[in-house]
């Protein structure tokens, strides 16, 4: 059993829960994900982790309210116990100098974007962090990156409430416009935000990696649902990556397959809410 000893919801979507896994802490690794089951009857719910504390033992995540399972876990206060914390599972990113490194979160992605700028920067790169969200309220982890990941930081807001109004690619595309000479990109997003960062960059010739975990289901490589095409063969995003060269990616199926269960997911999490009336929002 793992202890949540930290809870903070962030925004109405968006709650942060720091949970004691000293194992997991040990070896995690930016660009990894853990796997959680709240209890015996629970699913198995993929999540990248956020920050990690190897002396107190303990991972952070920041997780979306999107389907059943992730309101549940929203109920969970602290001093309640998750089942299982199973990890590190997936491939690390890689970390070296590359010089001048843009990495661009979109939403929910934004957490996952934190680590992996965070180790780019400890080892010598110059790191923009361009990170968007779809209004001021539900912007996160601004603070944080600006602290301890990026030389340079640009918040956008799709409706212009907060930093820069447009998209995460506006000021992408700016920054080539400008010149910036930039050696790698490390985007991690809504599936559309990545494949048109991948056609920029493409056509600047900018290597680009992007983090494909949202298409996951049991991230063990059994069930398959994470199928994806890269460079016109089959991979598991959960075993093989989940970072994947976005120039290889064949977005147009990865955005067809993440549609495939939201029928039964919501029928699921309305079958939920019926049943725990008024706990959740």
């Amino acid at each position: 059993m793992h202890e949540i000893v930290e809870k903070e919801r962030l925004n109405e979507e968006m709650t942060r829960i720091e949970v004691k896994a000293p194992l997991v802490a040990d070896k995690i690794k930016p660009g990894q994900f853990i796997v959680i089951r709240m209890h015996e009857k629970g699913e198995r719910i993929p999540l990248t982790f956020y920050k990690k504390d190897e002396d107190k033992g303990t991972i952070q995540m920041i997780f979306q309210k999107m389907g059943k399972s992730t309101h549940e876990l929203d109920t969970y206060e602290e001093g309640d116990e998750i089942l299982d914390v199973v990890g590190p599972m997936g491939t690390a990113a890689e970390i070296e100098e590359y010089g001048t490194v843009v990495c661009i979160g979109g939403g929910v992605g934004t957490p996952e974007v934190f680590p992996v700028a965070k180790a780019l920067r400890n080892v010598g790169n110059e790191v923009i962090v361009i990170s968007g969200f779809r209004t001021e309220d539900l912007v996160v982890c601004e603070n944080e990156l600006d602290k301890d990941c990026a030389n340079e930081l640009y918040i956008t807001t799709d409706d212009g409430t907060y930093g820069r109004e447009g998209f995460t690619t506006d000021v992408l595309e700016e920054l080539i416009d400008q010149g910036t000479d930039i050696d790698l990109i490390h985007a991690v997003g809504p599936p559309i935000m990545m494949k048109v960062i991948a056609g920029i960059t493409e056509e600047h010739d900018i290597p680009t990696r992007v983090s494909l975990n949202s298409i996951m289901l049991d991230a063990t490589g059994m069930c398959g649902s994470c199928r994806v095409e890269i460079d016109g063969e089959m991979k598991l995003a959960c075993v093989d990556g989940p970072e994947f060269d976005a120039h290889k990616v064949n977005f147009e199926e990865l955005m067809e397959r993440i549609t495939m269960f939201e029928e039964q997911e919501e029928e699921a999490l309305e079958n939920w809410k019926e049943e725990h009336e008024g706990c959740c929002g």
